[in-house]
């Protein structure tokens, strides 16, 4: 029996609507099976739903073009099919099982309990994502196969398929049907996916996701125009997109970046995969995932930026004393954070410049021979900048946390260290977060420019240390300072503002607030011991 064709749903107008609406309709899923897990199949619907979207829209373009060309229906159905048209467009070739109209028109009443020779909805799925591997061989290996197992509800799994009817990825008359804007809209929705997974999931969050304010004075201050950028930890590739980002705001391509990046977890891999051809990235992440220390993936990679977020003090890790990466002293088996430190510097270029989050206590560490090989590595002049970010960026971390800043060429501040404190900035945007806005980032970058000489947006007019804030110093500052490079050490106190009352007129009126206070605690005391002495 034919269905009854249903009311089209509602399209979400604004970009809150748009992510509002996925999310709820993710919620369907949400309790029937693990965080990670549920994870892979909410973004891999998203991803599915964008090209299925962007595809229809091209080749609706291609029909327009053609039927405007004066082409008859049967010429059209032989033109249409041809992939350049899509692929040539930035567009993903979506074979008819993948297509979101096949999925949705079976995503009702198919589910465990139906007849044996019908498929799953999620077998379905599968079959999709299978599809769009191998027609766009970019994707192989990307995209998650688990829809049509026993923990995933199918028909929760149907519904939320038909609720994703309502979000179009798509340009809708806004630049034409080169897939541009409807990729936009997909990169959006997909970072606000990633972030409230890493609130969902707390500390294991942060093994996929850094905090875009984070990740926004890396790039900020690097300014990753061109050439090779590199990521050793990219969890899911944020580093990357920030980067892409930057070039778009200065009116630069995307192509002029070759990206490099490495991710140990095989899920964490699989995101960053998605999540640059979401973003138009061509990237190299290596054939599979695997440990940055046990084995490089870009052994002969000499890169123009690195930016990284590795994990924190990691305690067992694959330690080699003879590695060639330790040209300052070999780590300590207890940490890895200079193992980090000292993998990123031996990727860097001549001329190429790095940023590296680490926790505080790297600044400052003395054990395990970590005190000097930070000495060492001061004295080759490697430090450009130590930024010292305030709490509560990280949801999945309490330990706070800094910015390493390096360069192979400083140029004329060559023997000069910058040192910001920003632990006074930010905003809380909720009872456990706390985001840099844009002024704070562009302060912090602005005041690394002007000292660099470099111009850019944010730039000051001209360098000057701020007591509380920043400072330049020498290396025989650092050096008589026993090579800590903690920012607080060198900036030192804010000046406090003149207001005008003479010191001797502000004691007395203290005095007499004092007294004040003094006289109002009495009563009180006075009038607590009425109470309890009624209550007895």
């Amino acid at each position: 029996m034919p269905r009854t064709p249903k009311a089209a749903p509602q399209v979400p107008s604004t970009m809150k609507e748009l992510k509002d609406t996925l999310w709820k309709a993710a919620d369907k899923l949400r309790g029937s099976m693990d965080a990670s897990q549920y994870k892979d199949v909410i973004l891999g619907l998203v991803f599915l739903k964008y090209v299925s979207d962007a595809f229809d829209e091209r080749r609706a373009g291609i029909r327009a073009e053609l039927a405007l060309d004066g082409y008859d229906e049967d010429q059209i159905a032989d033109l249409i099919d041809d992939t350049d048209e899509y692929t040539g467009r930035g567009v993903f070739w979506v074979p008819t099982n993948a297509r979101w109209g096949f999925l949705a028109e079976n995503a009702k009443g198919l589910g465990p309990s139906m007849d044996s020779a019908e498929k799953s909805i999620g077998a379905l799925v599968d079959e999709a994502m299978d599809a769009v591997m191998q027609a766009n061989p970019q994707l192989s290996g990307t995209l998650p196969r688990l829809f049509n197992r026993d923990s995933v509800d199918q028909r929760r799994l149907g519904e939320l398929i038909d609720l994703f009817n309502s979000a179009r990825f798509t340009t809708q008359g806004q630049g034409g049907s080169d897939g541009r804007r409807a990729r936009d809209l997909l990169g959006e929705v997909y970072e606000y996916f990633l972030e409230k997974f890493a609130a969902a999931e707390g500390k294991r969050g942060g093994e996929f996701y850094t905090p875009a304010s984070v990740v926004r004075v890396l790039v900020e201050m690097l300014q990753p125009t061109r050439g090779r950028v590199y990521d050793p930890a990219c969890g899911s590739g944020g580093m990357f997109v920030q980067a892409e980002k930057f070039i778009d705001a200065h009116h630069g391509e995307g192509s002029d970046i070759s990206v490099y990046g490495q991710e140990l977890n095989e899920r964490t891999w699989r995101m960053a995969k998605m999540n640059l051809a979401i973003h138009g990235l061509t990237g190299n992440l290596g054939p599979r995932w695997g440990d940055t220390f046990a084995r490089d993936l870009h052994p002969d990679l000499q890169a123009d930026y690195v930016m990284a977020n590795p994990p924190f003090n990691i305690k067992d890790w694959a330690r080699s004393e003879d590695d060639s990466r330790w040209r300052f002293g070999v780590p300590p088996a207890g940490n890895a954070n200079y193992a980090w430190i000292q993998h990123v510097l031996s990727k860097l270029a001549p001329g190429g410049q790095a940023g590296v989050v680490m926790a505080n206590g790297s600044m400052s560490s003395n054990s395990g021979g970590e005190g000097q090989i930070r000495a060492e590595i001061v004295e080759a002049d490697l430090v450009s900048c130590m930024v010292a970010l305030p709490t509560q960026l990280f949801r999945s971390t309490g330990i706070p946390v800094c910015v390493w800043f390096f360069a192979k060429d400083k140029g004329d501040r060559a023997g000069e260290v910058l040192f910001i404190d920003a632990r006074g900035l930010g905003h809380m945007v909720d009872r456990a977060e706390r985001a840099l806005s844009a002024d704070d980032i562009a302060m912090i970058a602005g005041t690394f420019h002007a000292w660099r000489g470099v111009e850019s947006n944010a730039a000051l007019d001209e360098y000057a240390n701020v007591p509380g804030f920043c400072y330049a110093a020498t290396l025989a500052e650092v050096k008589a300072a026993d090579y800590s490079l903690s920012p607080g050490r060198y900036v030192g106190a804010a000046e406090a503002e003149e207001d005008g009352e003479p010191v001797e007129e502000k004691l007395r009126r203290l005095r007499a607030e004092l007294e004040v206070q003094f006289a109002e605690s009495a009563r009180l005391a006075e009038a607590v011991r009425e109470q309890l002495g009624r209550v007895s």
